[in-house]
Protein backbone atom coordinates (compact mmCIF):
# COMPACT_ATOMS: atom_id res chain seq x y z
CA UNK A 1 0.00 0.00 0.00
CA UNK A 2 2.52 2.73 1.21
CA UNK A 3 4.62 1.65 -2.77
CA UNK A 4 1.29 2.59 -4.47
CA UNK A 5 0.77 5.98 -2.22
CA UNK A 6 4.30 6.67 -2.99
CA UNK A 7 4.18 5.86 -6.69
CA UNK A 8 1.19 8.31 -7.10
CA UNK A 9 3.10 11.26 -5.23
CA UNK A 10 5.97 10.79 -7.87
CA UNK A 11 3.67 10.59 -10.90
CA UNK A 12 1.54 13.88 -9.20
CA UNK A 13 5.21 15.51 -8.93
CA UNK A 14 6.54 14.84 -12.40
CA UNK A 15 3.12 15.94 -13.94
CA UNK A 16 3.04 19.18 -12.09
CA UNK A 17 7.01 20.21 -12.95
CA UNK A 18 5.78 20.90 -16.89
CA UNK A 19 3.64 23.40 -15.47
CA UNK A 20 5.66 25.31 -13.46
CA UNK A 21 8.22 25.58 -15.84
CA UNK A 22 5.14 26.83 -17.61
CA UNK A 23 4.15 29.56 -15.30
CA UNK A 24 7.78 30.90 -14.77
CA UNK A 25 8.24 31.44 -18.37
CA UNK A 26 5.38 32.92 -18.67
CA UNK A 27 5.86 35.11 -16.19
CA UNK A 28 9.79 35.97 -17.93
CA UNK A 29 8.05 37.07 -21.20
CA UNK A 30 5.58 39.10 -19.64
CA UNK A 31 8.49 41.28 -17.34
CA UNK A 32 10.49 40.98 -21.12
CA UNK A 33 7.77 42.74 -22.91
CA UNK A 34 7.47 45.50 -20.08
CA UNK A 35 11.07 46.59 -20.36
CA UNK A 36 10.67 46.38 -24.16
CA UNK A 37 7.72 48.95 -23.36
CA UNK A 38 9.63 51.06 -21.34
CA UNK A 39 12.65 51.07 -23.25
CA UNK A 40 10.48 52.23 -26.29
CA UNK A 41 8.96 55.20 -24.72
CA UNK A 42 12.69 56.57 -23.15
CA UNK A 43 13.67 56.29 -27.01
CA UNK A 44 10.77 58.02 -28.33
CA UNK A 45 11.22 60.98 -25.80
CA UNK A 46 14.99 60.79 -26.38
CA UNK A 47 14.13 61.43 -30.23
CA UNK A 48 11.74 64.19 -29.32
CA UNK A 49 14.20 65.66 -27.33
CA UNK A 50 16.94 65.50 -30.57
CA UNK A 51 14.04 67.31 -32.85
CA UNK A 52 13.41 70.15 -30.43
CA UNK A 53 17.57 70.87 -30.26
CA UNK A 54 17.36 70.31 -33.89
CA UNK A 55 14.68 72.87 -34.74
CA UNK A 56 16.17 74.57 -31.92
CA UNK A 57 20.06 75.18 -33.58
CA UNK A 58 17.97 75.63 -37.15
CA UNK A 59 16.09 78.69 -35.59
CA UNK A 60 12.71 76.99 -36.78
CA UNK A 61 9.80 77.75 -35.25
CA UNK A 62 7.69 74.86 -33.99
CA UNK A 63 4.29 73.92 -34.85
CA UNK A 64 2.39 74.53 -31.35
CA UNK A 65 1.43 70.84 -30.84
CA UNK A 66 0.80 69.29 -27.88
CA UNK A 67 3.39 68.19 -25.68
CA UNK A 68 3.08 64.16 -24.76
CA UNK A 69 2.46 64.29 -21.27
CA UNK A 70 5.30 62.10 -19.50
CA UNK A 71 3.35 59.47 -16.96
CA UNK A 72 5.34 61.31 -13.78
CA UNK A 73 3.42 63.72 -11.61
CA UNK A 74 3.25 67.31 -12.89
CA UNK A 75 4.56 68.19 -9.67
CA UNK A 76 8.27 66.29 -10.11
CA UNK A 77 11.30 68.35 -9.46
CA UNK A 78 11.79 68.22 -13.11
CA UNK A 79 9.03 70.68 -13.75
CA UNK A 80 10.81 73.26 -11.41
CA UNK A 81 14.28 73.69 -12.88
CA UNK A 82 15.05 76.28 -15.53
CA UNK A 83 13.79 75.40 -19.34
CA UNK A 84 15.28 76.89 -22.11
CA UNK A 85 12.97 78.79 -24.98
CA UNK A 86 11.86 76.97 -28.17
CA UNK A 87 12.25 78.04 -31.60
CA UNK A 88 14.03 81.56 -30.39
CA UNK A 89 16.65 82.81 -32.86
CA UNK A 90 19.92 83.52 -31.18
CA UNK A 91 21.05 87.76 -31.91
CA UNK A 92 22.91 89.17 -34.72
CA UNK A 93 24.37 91.79 -32.90
CA UNK A 94 27.62 91.35 -30.61
CA UNK A 95 27.23 90.84 -27.06
CA UNK A 96 26.82 93.72 -24.37
CA UNK A 97 26.14 94.55 -21.03
CA UNK A 98 24.32 97.54 -20.10
CA UNK A 99 23.16 98.78 -16.32
CA UNK A 100 20.09 99.88 -17.64
CA UNK A 101 19.31 97.14 -20.11
CA UNK A 102 17.15 98.98 -22.74
CA UNK A 103 17.70 95.97 -24.97
CA UNK A 104 16.02 93.04 -22.89
CA UNK A 105 12.73 95.19 -23.34
CA UNK A 106 12.96 95.82 -26.96
CA UNK A 107 10.77 94.86 -29.80
CA UNK A 108 12.67 92.37 -32.05
CA UNK A 109 11.44 90.85 -35.43
CA UNK A 110 9.78 87.28 -34.66
CA UNK A 111 10.89 88.29 -30.44
CA UNK A 112 14.80 86.67 -30.92
CA UNK A 113 16.88 87.37 -28.08
CA UNK A 114 18.49 90.42 -27.53
CA UNK A 115 22.30 90.81 -27.38
CA UNK A 116 22.20 91.63 -23.37
CA UNK A 117 19.85 88.46 -23.32
CA UNK A 118 21.39 85.62 -25.80
CA UNK A 119 20.29 82.75 -23.35
CA UNK A 120 17.26 83.96 -22.15
CA UNK A 121 17.85 82.38 -19.14
CA UNK A 122 15.53 82.12 -16.26
CA UNK A 123 12.08 80.65 -17.83
CA UNK A 124 9.84 78.20 -16.30
CA UNK A 125 7.48 75.93 -18.14
CA UNK A 126 4.36 75.94 -17.32
CA UNK A 127 2.90 72.34 -17.25
CA UNK A 128 0.37 71.18 -19.58
CA UNK A 129 0.87 73.98 -22.20
CA UNK A 130 3.83 75.31 -24.73
CA UNK A 131 4.30 78.74 -22.51
CA UNK A 132 6.87 79.85 -20.69
CA UNK A 133 7.46 82.00 -18.00
CA UNK A 134 10.13 84.36 -16.53
CA UNK A 135 9.89 87.34 -13.70
CA UNK A 136 13.07 89.30 -14.09
CA UNK A 137 14.02 92.84 -13.29
CA UNK A 138 16.82 94.39 -10.63
CA UNK A 139 16.97 96.07 -7.35
CA UNK A 140 19.15 99.52 -7.79
CA UNK A 141 20.49 102.16 -5.29
CA UNK A 142 21.32 105.19 -6.21
CA UNK A 143 23.87 107.50 -4.50
CA UNK A 144 24.01 111.11 -5.83
CA UNK A 145 26.12 114.34 -4.76
CA UNK A 146 25.31 117.51 -7.23
CA UNK A 147 28.09 120.12 -6.86
CA UNK A 148 24.83 122.77 -7.41
CA UNK A 149 21.42 122.34 -8.07
CA UNK A 150 20.44 119.88 -10.79
CA UNK A 151 17.02 120.61 -11.18
CA UNK A 152 15.98 116.54 -11.09
CA UNK A 153 17.69 115.13 -8.37
CA UNK A 154 17.19 111.65 -9.22
CA UNK A 155 18.23 111.90 -13.37
CA UNK A 156 20.27 113.78 -14.71
CA UNK A 157 18.23 116.32 -17.15
CA UNK A 158 20.05 119.08 -18.43
CA UNK A 159 17.41 120.50 -19.45
CA UNK A 160 15.63 121.09 -15.97
CA UNK A 161 18.91 122.56 -14.62
CA UNK A 162 17.92 126.25 -12.72
CA UNK A 163 19.80 129.24 -14.66
CA UNK A 164 20.06 132.33 -12.70
CA UNK A 165 18.58 131.15 -9.37
CA UNK A 166 20.48 132.87 -6.29
CA UNK A 167 20.56 129.54 -4.53
CA UNK A 168 22.00 127.55 -7.54
CA UNK A 169 25.48 127.34 -6.46
CA UNK A 170 23.79 125.40 -3.24
CA UNK A 171 25.34 121.20 -3.36
CA UNK A 172 22.62 118.23 -2.55
CA UNK A 173 22.97 114.98 -1.64
CA UNK A 174 20.50 112.15 -2.17
CA UNK A 175 20.24 108.43 -2.29
CA UNK A 176 17.07 106.69 -3.97
CA UNK A 177 15.44 103.26 -5.45
CA UNK A 178 13.54 104.62 -7.67
CA UNK A 179 15.23 102.94 -11.12
CA UNK A 180 14.37 99.51 -9.27
CA UNK A 181 12.03 97.60 -11.44
CA UNK A 182 10.33 94.56 -12.07
CA UNK A 183 9.42 92.24 -15.12
CA UNK A 184 6.73 89.55 -16.48
CA UNK A 185 7.79 87.85 -19.42
CA UNK A 186 5.76 84.57 -20.93
CA UNK A 187 6.65 83.09 -24.74
CA UNK A 188 5.29 80.62 -26.23
CA UNK A 189 5.33 79.11 -30.32
CA UNK A 190 2.66 79.62 -32.64
CA UNK A 191 2.23 78.57 -36.18
CA UNK A 192 2.18 82.30 -36.72
CA UNK A 193 4.88 83.05 -35.35
CA UNK A 194 6.97 83.27 -31.47
CA UNK A 195 4.33 84.83 -29.29
CA UNK A 196 5.91 86.81 -26.67
CA UNK A 197 3.85 88.96 -23.35
CA UNK A 198 5.97 91.99 -21.66
CA UNK A 199 5.53 93.76 -18.47
CA UNK A 200 7.89 96.02 -17.07
CA UNK A 201 7.61 98.45 -14.33
CA UNK A 202 9.65 100.90 -12.30
CA UNK A 203 9.14 103.58 -9.08
CA UNK A 204 9.69 106.99 -11.08
CA UNK A 205 6.27 107.65 -11.04
CA UNK A 206 6.25 110.68 -8.64
CA UNK A 207 9.41 113.33 -7.70
CA UNK A 208 8.68 112.54 -4.58
CA UNK A 209 7.50 109.20 -3.51
CA UNK A 210 7.94 106.03 -5.28
CA UNK A 211 5.07 105.45 -7.21
CA UNK A 212 4.61 102.28 -9.39
CA UNK A 213 5.36 103.68 -12.95
CA UNK A 214 4.30 101.48 -16.57
CA UNK A 215 7.07 101.40 -18.77
CA UNK A 216 6.08 98.36 -21.12
CA UNK A 217 3.01 96.85 -21.41
CA UNK A 218 2.65 94.72 -24.58
CA UNK A 219 1.96 91.76 -26.68
CA UNK A 220 3.65 90.43 -30.28
CA UNK A 221 2.80 87.45 -32.06
CA UNK A 222 5.83 87.10 -34.87
CA UNK A 223 6.47 90.19 -36.17
CA UNK A 224 3.18 92.56 -35.11
CA UNK A 225 3.72 94.15 -31.98
CA UNK A 226 0.52 96.24 -30.13
CA UNK A 227 0.75 97.94 -26.52
CA UNK A 228 2.80 100.37 -24.72
CA UNK A 229 6.29 100.60 -24.44
CA UNK A 230 9.10 102.46 -26.51
CA UNK A 231 8.55 104.08 -29.98
CA UNK A 232 10.16 102.16 -33.00
CA UNK A 233 11.36 105.48 -33.77
CA UNK A 234 14.02 104.80 -30.54
CA UNK A 235 16.77 102.51 -31.18
CA UNK A 236 17.32 100.94 -27.83
CA UNK A 237 20.75 98.94 -29.05
CA UNK A 238 22.41 102.36 -29.83
CA UNK A 239 21.82 103.70 -25.73
CA UNK A 240 25.20 104.00 -23.70
CA UNK A 241 25.74 102.06 -20.51
CA UNK A 242 25.70 104.84 -17.78
CA UNK A 243 24.93 104.46 -14.38
CA UNK A 244 22.53 107.29 -14.89
CA UNK A 245 19.20 106.73 -15.56
CA UNK A 246 17.86 109.26 -18.23
CA UNK A 247 20.98 109.09 -20.54
CA UNK A 248 22.44 111.80 -22.83
CA UNK A 249 19.53 114.08 -23.92
CA UNK A 250 20.72 114.12 -27.54
CA UNK A 251 19.33 110.21 -27.85
CA UNK A 252 15.62 109.30 -29.15
CA UNK A 253 13.42 107.91 -26.73
CA UNK A 254 10.02 108.16 -25.86
CA UNK A 255 7.15 105.37 -24.23
CA UNK A 256 4.17 105.10 -26.27
CA UNK A 257 1.28 103.32 -27.06
CA UNK A 258 0.94 101.82 -30.84
CA UNK A 259 1.27 98.87 -33.11
CA UNK A 260 3.81 97.97 -36.17
CA UNK A 261 4.63 95.26 -37.97
CA UNK A 262 8.10 94.68 -38.99
CA UNK A 263 8.61 93.04 -42.83
CA UNK A 264 12.18 90.96 -43.15
CA UNK A 265 14.52 92.07 -46.21
CA UNK A 266 16.89 89.84 -46.38
CA UNK A 267 19.44 88.42 -43.48
CA UNK A 268 19.63 90.62 -41.14
CA UNK A 269 17.73 93.42 -42.50
CA UNK A 270 14.12 94.91 -41.33
CA UNK A 271 11.68 97.36 -42.15
CA UNK A 272 8.86 98.76 -39.51
CA UNK A 273 5.85 100.45 -39.93
CA UNK A 274 3.94 101.99 -37.26
CA UNK A 275 1.20 104.28 -36.30
CA UNK A 276 1.43 105.76 -32.48
CA UNK A 277 -0.72 107.72 -29.65
CA UNK A 278 -0.01 111.36 -30.94
CA UNK A 279 0.36 114.30 -28.66
CA UNK A 280 1.33 118.11 -29.48
CA UNK A 281 3.14 119.29 -27.51
CA UNK A 282 2.30 123.23 -27.48
CA UNK A 283 4.32 125.63 -25.87
CA UNK A 284 2.32 128.18 -24.20
CA UNK A 285 -0.69 125.84 -23.98
CA UNK A 286 -3.53 127.18 -22.01
CA UNK A 287 -7.86 127.01 -20.98
CA UNK A 288 -7.77 129.25 -24.55
CA UNK A 289 -5.27 127.86 -26.41
CA UNK A 290 -5.21 124.05 -26.47
CA UNK A 291 -3.31 121.25 -28.43
CA UNK A 292 -5.31 118.92 -30.76
CA UNK A 293 -4.83 115.71 -32.06
CA UNK A 294 -5.84 114.42 -35.30
CA UNK A 295 -4.01 111.72 -36.34
CA UNK A 296 -1.86 108.81 -35.19
CA UNK A 297 2.37 109.90 -35.36
CA UNK A 298 3.56 107.86 -37.78
CA UNK A 299 6.91 106.26 -37.88
CA UNK A 300 9.06 104.25 -40.69
CA UNK A 301 12.08 102.52 -39.89
CA UNK A 302 14.50 100.57 -41.84
CA UNK A 303 17.51 98.31 -39.66
CA UNK A 304 20.46 96.50 -40.70
CA UNK A 305 21.69 93.95 -38.18
CA UNK A 306 25.25 92.47 -38.86
CA UNK A 307 27.71 90.75 -36.46
CA UNK A 308 30.34 93.85 -36.06
CA UNK A 309 26.76 96.00 -35.20
CA UNK A 310 24.45 97.19 -36.35
CA UNK A 311 22.70 100.78 -38.29
CA UNK A 312 19.06 101.89 -38.13
CA UNK A 313 17.39 105.20 -39.77
CA UNK A 314 14.25 106.12 -38.55
CA UNK A 315 11.77 109.08 -39.82
CA UNK A 316 8.50 110.01 -37.83
CA UNK A 317 5.54 112.32 -39.39
CA UNK A 318 3.37 114.31 -37.73
CA UNK A 319 0.21 115.96 -37.40
CA UNK A 320 0.28 119.42 -35.03
CA UNK A 321 -2.38 121.59 -34.46
CA UNK A 322 -4.23 123.40 -31.57
CA UNK A 323 -7.56 125.48 -31.49
CA UNK A 324 -7.92 129.12 -29.87
CA UNK A 325 -11.02 131.10 -29.04
CA UNK A 326 -10.77 132.51 -32.62
CA UNK A 327 -8.29 130.83 -34.30
CA UNK A 328 -6.76 127.36 -35.03
CA UNK A 329 -3.68 125.77 -37.19
CA UNK A 330 -2.42 122.88 -38.31
CA UNK A 331 1.06 121.56 -39.09
CA UNK A 332 3.12 118.48 -40.82
CA UNK A 333 6.21 118.24 -38.97
CA UNK A 334 8.41 115.01 -38.61
CA UNK A 335 11.94 114.19 -38.45
CA UNK A 336 15.06 111.64 -38.88
CA UNK A 337 17.39 109.42 -36.66
CA UNK A 338 20.46 107.80 -37.54
CA UNK A 339 22.02 105.73 -35.13
CA UNK A 340 23.85 102.48 -34.77
CA UNK A 341 26.36 100.72 -33.06
CA UNK A 342 29.92 99.03 -34.16
CA UNK A 343 32.46 96.42 -32.25
CA UNK A 344 35.88 98.29 -32.08
CA UNK A 345 38.54 95.30 -31.09
CA UNK A 346 37.53 92.02 -29.40
CA UNK A 347 35.22 93.70 -26.77
CA UNK A 348 34.75 97.39 -27.26
CA UNK A 349 31.62 99.15 -28.61
CA UNK A 350 30.94 102.16 -30.53
CA UNK A 351 27.74 103.51 -29.87
CA UNK A 352 26.13 107.04 -31.82
CA UNK A 353 23.01 108.43 -32.91
CA UNK A 354 22.10 112.20 -34.68
CA UNK A 355 18.38 113.07 -35.27
CA UNK A 356 16.70 116.40 -36.51
CA UNK A 357 13.85 117.61 -37.61
CA UNK A 358 10.87 119.73 -37.01
CA UNK A 359 8.21 119.03 -34.31
CA UNK A 360 10.47 116.23 -32.74
CA UNK A 361 10.79 117.65 -28.83
CA UNK A 362 8.74 115.23 -27.93
CA UNK A 363 10.85 112.31 -29.36
CA UNK A 364 14.58 113.20 -27.16
CA UNK A 365 15.29 112.32 -24.17
CA UNK A 366 16.05 116.16 -23.16
CA UNK A 367 12.69 117.28 -23.83
CA UNK A 368 10.15 115.19 -24.07
CA UNK A 369 7.07 116.54 -21.70
CA UNK A 370 8.93 120.06 -21.60
CA UNK A 371 6.13 121.37 -24.52
CA UNK A 372 8.46 122.67 -27.26
CA UNK A 373 6.92 120.69 -29.75
CA UNK A 374 5.44 124.19 -31.57
CA UNK A 375 4.72 127.24 -30.87
CA UNK A 376 2.12 129.92 -31.84
CA UNK A 377 3.23 133.27 -33.11
CA UNK A 378 1.51 136.65 -32.75
CA UNK A 379 -0.57 136.54 -35.84
CA UNK A 380 -1.98 132.95 -34.84
CA UNK A 381 0.24 131.00 -36.87
CA UNK A 382 1.36 127.38 -35.66
CA UNK A 383 5.31 127.31 -35.53
CA UNK A 384 6.93 124.05 -35.48
CA UNK A 385 10.04 124.12 -33.83
CA UNK A 386 13.32 123.21 -35.53
CA UNK A 387 15.97 120.91 -33.28
CA UNK A 388 18.49 119.03 -33.92
CA UNK A 389 21.20 116.87 -31.64
CA UNK A 390 23.00 113.84 -31.16
CA UNK A 391 25.36 111.44 -28.86
CA UNK A 392 28.50 109.04 -29.17
CA UNK A 393 29.52 106.99 -26.66
CA UNK A 394 32.61 104.57 -26.54
CA UNK A 395 32.32 101.33 -24.20
CA UNK A 396 36.23 100.08 -22.96
CA UNK A 397 36.08 96.51 -21.62
CA UNK A 398 39.45 96.88 -19.05
CA UNK A 399 39.27 92.88 -18.30
CA UNK A 400 36.21 90.65 -18.03
CA UNK A 401 34.90 92.13 -14.58
CA UNK A 402 35.74 96.18 -15.49
CA UNK A 403 34.76 98.70 -18.26
CA UNK A 404 34.52 101.96 -18.85
CA UNK A 405 32.40 104.52 -20.84
CA UNK A 406 33.19 108.14 -22.04
CA UNK A 407 29.69 109.65 -23.46
CA UNK A 408 29.20 113.20 -24.87
CA UNK A 409 26.08 114.18 -25.95
CA UNK A 410 24.14 118.02 -27.32
CA UNK A 411 20.36 118.82 -28.13
CA UNK A 412 19.88 122.45 -29.45
CA UNK A 413 16.30 124.03 -30.08
CA UNK A 414 17.10 126.89 -32.54
CA UNK A 415 15.79 130.40 -31.48
CA UNK A 416 12.26 131.71 -32.06
CA UNK A 417 10.57 134.85 -31.03
CA UNK A 418 7.62 133.44 -30.15
CA UNK A 419 9.52 131.70 -27.21
CA UNK A 420 9.71 132.75 -24.02
CA UNK A 421 13.27 134.20 -23.06
CA UNK A 422 13.80 131.55 -20.64
CA UNK A 423 13.02 128.77 -22.86
CA UNK A 424 15.55 125.99 -23.83
CA UNK A 425 17.67 126.81 -26.45
CA UNK A 426 20.58 124.31 -25.76
CA UNK A 427 21.81 121.43 -23.28
CA UNK A 428 24.94 119.17 -23.00
CA UNK A 429 25.83 115.97 -21.36
CA UNK A 430 28.69 114.13 -21.01
CA UNK A 431 29.74 111.09 -19.06
CA UNK A 432 32.64 109.51 -17.72
CA UNK A 433 32.04 106.00 -15.25
CA UNK A 434 34.27 102.70 -14.09
CA UNK A 435 31.60 99.78 -13.24
CA UNK A 436 32.66 96.40 -11.86
CA UNK A 437 30.90 93.21 -12.48
CA UNK A 438 32.46 90.41 -9.95
CA UNK A 439 29.43 88.45 -10.78
CA UNK A 440 26.52 88.28 -13.34
CA UNK A 441 24.01 89.27 -10.21
CA UNK A 442 25.97 92.10 -9.34
CA UNK A 443 27.44 95.26 -10.64
CA UNK A 444 28.61 98.84 -8.82
CA UNK A 445 30.59 101.53 -9.91
CA UNK A 446 31.04 105.36 -10.25
CA UNK A 447 30.15 107.84 -12.64
CA UNK A 448 31.28 111.62 -13.14
CA UNK A 449 28.93 113.70 -15.17
CA UNK A 450 28.09 117.16 -16.43
CA UNK A 451 25.54 119.37 -17.85
CA UNK A 452 25.17 122.59 -19.55
CA UNK A 453 22.16 124.56 -20.25
CA UNK A 454 21.90 127.37 -22.60
CA UNK A 455 18.32 129.28 -22.29
CA UNK A 456 16.55 131.60 -25.77
CA UNK A 457 18.28 134.64 -23.87
CA UNK A 458 22.01 133.45 -23.80
CA UNK A 459 21.79 132.97 -20.09
CA UNK A 460 23.41 129.70 -19.29
CA UNK A 461 23.48 127.17 -15.90
CA UNK A 462 25.70 124.26 -15.43
CA UNK A 463 26.11 121.18 -12.51
CA UNK A 464 28.92 118.40 -12.09
CA UNK A 465 27.20 115.28 -10.29
CA UNK A 466 29.20 112.21 -8.90
CA UNK A 467 27.49 109.14 -8.96
CA UNK A 468 27.45 106.17 -7.48
CA UNK A 469 25.25 103.01 -7.57
CA UNK A 470 24.87 99.09 -6.43
CA UNK A 471 22.89 96.54 -8.67
CA UNK A 472 21.19 93.22 -7.98
CA UNK A 473 20.02 91.71 -10.77
CA UNK A 474 17.20 88.64 -10.33
CA UNK A 475 18.10 86.61 -13.29
CA UNK A 476 21.73 87.39 -14.66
Amino acid sequence: MRMAVLSLACLAALAAAPLQAQAVADDDAQALRREIAAMRQALEGMQQRLDQLERHDAGVVPAATPTPVSPAPATTAATLQPTRVPGVAQPVLPARESVADPSTAASRPDNAASPTDADLKGFFAIPGTDTVIRIGGYAKLDAIADSRRAGDEDQFIPSSMPVGDSHRDVSNFNIHAKQTRFSFEARRPTTHGNLRFYLENDFFGSSDGYQFRLRHAYGQLGNTYAGYGYSSFMDADSLPDTLDFAGPGGAGYLLVAGIHHSFALGKGSTLTIAAEDPETELAGASETLAAVNRLPDVTVTARMERDWGHLQLGAVARSLAYDGQDQRDRRIAGGLQLSGSASVGTRDLLLFGVLGGRGLSRYTADLTGSGLDAVVDADGRLEALDLHGGFVGYTHYWSDLWRSNLIFGQLTLERNAALASDAFRQSRYGVFNLIWSPAPSWTMGMELLYGRLQQQDGARGDTVRVQGSLQYNFIK
